[in-house]
């Protein structure tokens, strides 16, 4: 079995080279960003 044949019949999992909507992934990173600071500045973690 060579290198391609192996790669070729495994799954895709996802990952960085998978197309998707961006622009969402980049607002859901920042809310997830701005609720743990919310929180660590409601727990005077700071």
């Amino acid at each position: 079995m060579t290198a391609h044949s192996a790669t070729a019949t495994r799954a895709r999992t996802g990952g960085p080279k998978d197309d998707g909507p961006k622009i969402f992934e980049h607002a859901m990173g920042w809310v997830l960003v701005m609720v743990i600071a919310m929180l660590v500045t409601r727990l005077g973690l700071l």
